[in-house]
């Protein structure tokens, strides 16, 4: 089955840095994007940002000059290097991966992975 392994994690202080790393394993298609979501408490999942396999990429406007997202299509491994990180950053990220279209608004093939814990604080 497919699997999403996230890593990277953890507390930093304003204005730092941290990279997470998400590796896809099991039966994925070669044409897909995969991407990183947040959830913040008391807040819905917004997507922060995304990327297909042919390099396309997409990112919030709240993250964009500070955030890069990256991959490596041979190992379905993709990055979300994160710099001058603020404290509206905290929050759970998830690594997602989808492909075959959707039906009725949803992804036919859409996977998470088990969400990691970013906190940005003083």
């Amino acid at each position: 089955q497919v699997q999403l392994v996230e890593s990277g994690g953890g507390l930093v202080q304003p204005g730092g840095s941290l990279r997470l790393s998400c590796a896809a394993s099991g039966s994925i298609f070669s044409s897909n994007t995969m991407g990183w979501y947040r959830q913040a408490p008391g807040k819905q999942r917004e997507l922060v940002a995304a990327i297909t396999s042919g390099g396309i990429t997409n990112y919030a406007d709240s993250v964009k000059g500070r955030f890069a997202i990256s991959r490596v299509n041979a190992n379905n491994t993709v990055f979300l290097q994160m710099n001058s990180l603020k404290p509206e950053d905290t929050a759970v990220y998830y690594c997602n991966a989808n492909w075959g279209g959707t039906v009725d608004g949803r992804w036919r093939y859409n996977y998470w992975g088990q969400g990691t814990q970013v906190t940005v604080s003083s």
